[in-house]
């Protein structure tokens, strides 16, 4: 129909907020924006990770590329890669990435001279900048864990074998490698909405009752102690598997309990690396997201959109 406006305007309640965890409400919206949010923070939010190995003396256990694999997949400190260049588009450089513009440089050198069994970790790297160094993982809140944080181990050395190599981290997408993947987990579920039957349910003996609410395999449900009625303990704890259903069904009770999904509510889980804090992920996603939504909206040439937003137009046409 001409004029009318299908525009929404989404809401996000935050719920709990940690450095590498965040779970929030998202509501007002449909399932499209929802996954297309995950999916970006998935492969789309940038990130810094090792891109270009150069070892230079290595006479570990571990070949070359197996060494070169495991200094990609450890997880670099990227608050500034939103402000960094992509190599490909770096023009300080020609597109070599090895600039300060698009790029860090790490080096390592280790040598064992003991008996004892060296642990080459993340710690052993040294960054040419200081804001990009492998995520430290140790506990700082906890009091009960008085144990060194000792870093991602990449290799053992015995004595008389050494290491040296330098590296390369560039900038870069989870959908070009899993290594620049800022999230470690991100998923969401439709917020479920459950009515009881409170006049079904006091035909009912305590024992069915018990039967109820133990056919779910989640603690959704359970027995107030009082009066002994069936109550939801948690919503949330609900997966649709319908168990509880197909239990009031068999009963011969269908509609005692109603489970329906609020398709413009969802809620969400967020896990990172400790590349990037779960809140400023969110952020990234979003701004991410926006800039998707205004090179379609803008540009109706590929071309033309592909120009105006540099970093993501190769993405954009799936290159």
């Amino acid at each position: 129909m001409e004029g009318v406006s299908y525009q929404r305007f989404p809401k996000i309640k935050i719920r709990e907020v940690k450095d590498d965890f965040m779970k929030f409400e998202l509501r007002e919206t449909d399932a499209s924006i929802a996954n297309a949010l995950r999916r970006i923070m998935m492969a789309e939010v940038p990130t810094i990770a090792i891109d270009l190995v150069e070892i230079e003396v290595n006479s570990s256990v571990l070949n070359d590329e197996f060494i070169s694999h495991r200094l990609g997949l450890v997880p670099l400190t990227s608050e500034r890669a939103m402000s960094m260049r992509f190599s490909r588009d770096c023009d300080a450089c020609d597109g070599d990435g090895q600039c300060e513009y698009c790029s860090v440089e790490f080096y390592l050198r280790v040598k064992c001279l003991s008996d004892q069994t060296l642990d080459v970790t993340s710690k052993d790297l040294l960054s040419s900048d200081h804001t990009v160094v492998p995520v430290d993982y140790s506990d700082t809140s906890s009091s009960f864990d008085n144990t060194p944080n000792k870093g991602i181990i990449i290799v053992k050395l015995r004595r008389g074998q050494e290491l040296r190599l330098r590296a390369i981290a560039r900038k870069g997408i989870g959908k070009d490698h899993a290594k620049w993947s800022p999230a470690a987990t991100v998923t969401f579920m439709y917020e479920p909405e459950i009515y009881i039957n409170e006049d079904m349910m006091e035909s009912l003996t305590l024992e069915e009752k018990t039967e109820l609410v133990e056919s779910s395999p989640t603690k959704v449900f359970g027995i107030d102690p009082e009066n002994k009625q069936v109550i939801v303990v948690d919503p949330e704890a609900y997966t649709y598997d319908d168990e509880v259903l197909k239990k009031a069904e068999a009963m011969g009770k269908p509609g005692v309990v109603e489970i329906h999904a609020k398709e413009d509510s969802f809620i969400f889980t967020v896990e990172t690396t400790g590349a990037v804090k779960a809140s400023q992920l969110v952020l990234n996603a979003i701004e991410v997201l926006k800039q998707k939504l205004d090179a379609v909206r803008l540009s109706d040439d590929t071309v033309e959109a592909d120009d105006q937003f540099g970093e993501l137009g190769a993405h954009m046409r799936g290159g």
